[in-house]
């Protein structure tokens, strides 16, 4: 649909699922679609056998970033290359995603990319400028925001003194752990988990992290080569250390 020459469903950006969707003129079923756990393209294939192409197209998006042929952001403001950024926070550019499809699928040509032609900035009112300028400024100021607390949060988790190299020099020293200390070791790794899923008391996040996945996926991008850190060992420490938490509280 368009009004004036301006395509409804085109965007300054786009998070995967978003443009993948478009791509597969799945529009209509919107709605129901953003709902899905996406950052995982298989997961679509099994909630949506009747859109075999809608998971092909995340994955293609995905890999794209991945090895460094589509340009991203977080939450419409680009990052350098390499940069991490939580699955539900990343976002394409409408022009970086319209470059890379006639780069690499010269045959395909979406309505939300294409239909409009190269004169479509030349037909948006200044309204919708002005609009499109405030969402962004919104954003901005609310990835600021973010970063700020994230900052916070590991400026808090380094007081603690538990860094790597305190745990291991402690591990080295006293040999194999007692069953007290891998109790409160655990319980120290259930709480501090538990403290960045937590909100305020006003109902503010006191992390940038949503759930126990970002938290285990944040930790493999950034330190993806250090022994003993990897998903499924996060994962088994987590859910020792969420029982133990759970049940001496």
């Amino acid at each position: 649909m368009s009004v004036y020459g301006f395509n409804l469903n085109t965007k300054t950006f786009y998070r995967p699922i978003d443009a993948a969707l478009r791509w597969c003129n799945l529009t209509r079923y919107e709605a129901q679609i953003i709902q899905a756990d996406w950052s995982r393209p298989e997961n679509l294939a099994t909630l949506f056998p009747q859109w075999p192409n809608l998971h092909i197209a995340v994955e293609r998006i995905l890999d794209a970033i991945r090895n460094g042929e589509l340009p991203y952001g977080c939450l419409g403001i680009s990052v350098p290359f390499g940069s991490y950024v939580e699955p539900f926070q990343l976002t394409i550019r409408h022009s970086d995603l319209r470059r890379w499809m006639e780069i690499h699928y010269t045959d395909h040509k979406p309505i939300f990319l294409f239909e409009s032609g190269e004169d479509v900035p030349a037909k948006v009112s200044l309204g919708s400028f002005l609009s499109l300028k405030a969402d962004r400024d919104e954003l901005s100021r609310e990835l600021k925001a973010q970063q700020q607390r994230f900052h916070e949060v590991l400026a808090e988790l380094k007081s603690i003194g538990l860094e790597r190299d305190d745990l291991k020099a402690l591990a080295k020293t006293n040999g194999q752990l007692s069953e007290r200390s891998e109790l409160t070791y655990h319980n120290i790794i259930g709480a501090l988990v538990s403290l960045l899923l937590d909100h305020s008391p006003a109902g503010k996040p006191l992390s940038v992290f949503t759930n126990q996945a970002a938290i285990v996926d944040a930790i493999v991008a950034r330190h993806k080569d250090v022994p003993g850190l990897s998903k499924r060992t996060l994962d088994e420490k987590f859910a020792v250390a969420n029982r133990s938490i759970k049940k001496n509280t």
